[in-house]
């Protein structure tokens, strides 16, 4: 069996590539679970908050000239505030209740299959020459699952590459892309959205209290971005990555060929889709009228509107009514209990959530309890300024930092960490908490897929290796680095564009404050 790169100069470049990121396995591996980790930085800002007040830390906030001075939180009043507020700054977690209230609609959508079923017949209705871009949209897609498209389109996009006689790999390339490297771009609000824009509201009120960061905060941005990987994406697999693999692969001998759908999943599917456009005619008879009820009370505007605040209301309706009315056209539910099974099981899958919630709201309370955000944002904006590093080249420099962080700890939850310093900073500095939040965005999912430590990244290793068994991590890190680095081109580019237009990354979100 040959290597899956036909050429012995990639073999030793992705040997090499592999050597010089095995030290970001170790290292990596060794930091604790994101749970842990949270508990570990509580305690760290309580000690560092009785030290810091202990030399009388204090800044200036540019915003309101207030003198910001340094809280103990080991002081008795400050340890009953620790003990008597942890409940509520559990349920006040932003977060929290928005995520959990996506998932119970996304959640019914997987349950009863139609988000399988719908991935599926978008792959298999394609015409060969237009696969890969297919493939790559639907892994951007399937964020909308939070993690479905990593199970279930990635095994799937190499035995539909080999029905079109391609290579599987690279099939199994372009759908890592689209559902790793595109993770944060979607037409749609994912269950994504509020979960990054709860983090960076609480770090906004950091600075100002009344600031809010909506679900919809980076949607324009993003939906444009999905067009754009999809068409890089497209380029990068069939000109760059599949020329250079090998002519030979292995193929499954009991693996057949992606079956089409039957005919009552068709059918389901077609019902889901009379749901949805039922669904969204109500929901325009609410909102379209110069008056609606769906509208600003006072004003009557679309944006901002009750409609904008509940969008993930509605999107995890929308997800709701469709998988209940397929579960019941192909019997995957056929009862009222059925649909209570789905939604339990949909928060079933939250429990690491929840758990992960608990103690990053507290850290979050900390951190906000004792001024140190608003103090270390301070210094950071001073010697940011001091350096010259500021505006445009401070957006660029974001996405590069937070390349390299997630090649460390490759979990959107260390937004809730970087969000504490980095989104008071920008807000001093004059960029909004949506361009934070865009810019991380765009440097967390660059590299997810060239580091090891992305959960995901060995279950691909091994999907891999149904087709060449000799592939490893580097073999694989070499595959996808041509992805990586165009991604962070086109991405660094419509950001550089968005920036010097002065474009809104979503309704009521623009790039500078």
């Amino acid at each position: 069996m040959s290597d899956p790169l036909s050429s012995p100069r990639s073999d030793k470049k992705s040997k090499g590539i592999a050597a010089i990121l095995n030290w970001v396995e170790i290292l990596g591996n060794r930091l604790p679970d994101p749970i842990i980790l949270f508990f570990l930085l509580a305690l760290i800002t309580i000690g560092a908050s009785a030290i810091a007040a202990q030399f009388n830390v204090a800044v200036v906030n540019p915003i309101d000239q207030k003198v910001v001075t340094a809280v103990s939180l080991l002081t008795p009043n400050g340890i009953r505030r620790i003990i008597s507020e942890a409940v509520e700054n559990f349920v006040n977690f932003p977060p929290l209740g928005t995520v959990l209230v996506a998932m119970l609609g996304v959640g019914m959508a997987e349950y009863s299959g139609l988000l399988k079923a719908a991935l599926s017949k978008l792959v298999l209705i394609t015409p060969a020459r237009l696969i890969s871009p297919v493939v790559i949209f639907a892994g951007i897609m399937s964020s909308i699952t939070v993690d479905a498209g990593y199970v279930t389109l990635i095994p799937l996009a190499p035995m539909v590459f080999l029905t079109f006689k391609r290579h599987p790999l690279a099939g199994l390339t372009a759908a890592f892309a689209g559902v790793s490297g595109g993770f944060s771009a979607n037409l749609l609000i994912t269950p994504l959205d509020p979960f990054f824009s709860g983090f960076s509201q609480s770090a906004a009120q950091l600075i100002d209290p009344a600031y809010t960061v909506d679900s919809t905060a980076n949607y324009y941005f993003m939906a444009v971005s999905t067009i754009l990987l999809t068409l890089i994406g497209w380029y990068v697999t069939d000109k760059v990555v599949e020329p250079r693999l090998s002519t030979s692969y292995q193929a499954i001998a009991d693996e057949q060929p992606t079956e089409a759908l039957t005919a009552r999943q068709n059918k389901g599917l077609r019902w889901a889709g009379y749901s949805l456009l039922a669904l969204i005619i109500c929901t325009l008879v609410l909102l379209l009228p110069p008056q609606g009820v769906l509208r600003d009370p006072k004003h009557f505007t679309i944006i901002p509107s009750p409609f904008i605040d509940g969008i993930v209301l509605f999107v995890a309706l929308a997800f709701f009514v469709m998988g209940v009315v397929y579960g019941k056209v192909v019997g995957t539910i056929n009862s009222d209990k059925d649909v209570a099974k789905g939604m339990t099981q949909a928060m079933s899958s939250m429990g690491y959530f929840i758990a992960l919630s608990f103690v990053a709201a507290q850290f979050s309370a900390y951190f906000n309890w004792s001024n140190l955000g608003t103090i270390l944002s301070v210094i950071g904006a001073d010697f940011f300024k001091a350096i010259g590093v500021t505006n445009l080249p401070l957006l660029i420099l974001f996405v590069l930092l937070t390349m390299l962080v997630n090649l460390f700890l490759a979990t959107a939850a260390k937004w809730a960490i970087m969000a504490s310093i980095f989104v008071p900073t920008f807000m001093l500095l004059g960029l909004s908490p949506e361009a934070a939040q865009v810019t991380f965005r765009i440097g967390d999912s660059i590299t997810n897929i060239i580091t090891p430590m992305m959960i995901y990244f060995p279950i691909t290793v091994k999907f891999a290796q149904r087709y060449d068994k000799q592939l490893g991590a580097g073999n694989l890190i070499a595959m996808m680095l041509p992805y990586s680095l165009a991604f962070l081109v086109i991405w660094l580019f419509l950001l550089i564009i968005w920036y010097f237009l002065d474009l809104s990354l979503g309704p009521h979100a623009p790039i500078r404050i």
